[in-house]
């Protein structure tokens, strides 16, 4: 499956962006996992949102938070697959489309996360390493991991 994605700075969202990013991450990050968090932390500001649409509407997102807005490095964030589209590979995709945007944005720099524990491998796939952790995070085990910038 292929998604249209758009990579846009919060300013550059549109009212219909938001809410959909706003309503996928509460879809999973709320309700599914059933965690009573914060979901609008005040990092929003300081990323950069990449939205994969596809035609029944978004269907993946995730976050690039700026260096120094959370960690030295840039890291990525809420990342969600649609709920009916999770074992078709499209997380991978979109970690892949994630790390390549976020490269361009900051090139020669690692990646930074706050991983949730059970998706270590999923991560390591993709060049992550722990580097903290695990810890408690809403309630769910987490862990930190950080990418090292591509030679």
């Amino acid at each position: 499956m292929t998604l249209n994605y758009h990579f846009l700075p919060f300013p550059a969202l549109s009212p219909d962006q938001l809410y959909d990013l706003l309503q996928l991450r509460q879809e999973v990050f709320v309700l599914e996992q059933n965690c009573a968090y914060l979901d609008a932390d005040g990092r929003d500001r300081q990323a950069h949102h990449l939205l994969g649409y596809n035609e029944r509407g978004l269907a993946a997102y995730l976050r690039v938070v700026e260096p120094g807005a959370k960690y030295t490095e840039p890291s990525i964030g809420r990342v969600i697959t649609r709920l009916d589209l999770r074992r078709t590979n499209l997380g991978r995709e979109l970690m892949r489309e994630g790390i390549r945007r976020c490269q361009d944005l900051y090139p020669g720099q690692g990646i930074r996360i706050s991983a949730q524990a059970r998706l270590e491998r999923f991560y390591r796939e993709f060049g992550f390493n722990i580097v903290a952790g695990p810890y408690d995070e809403d309630g769910i085990p987490h862990l930190e991991m950080l990418r090292s910038p591509d030679p």
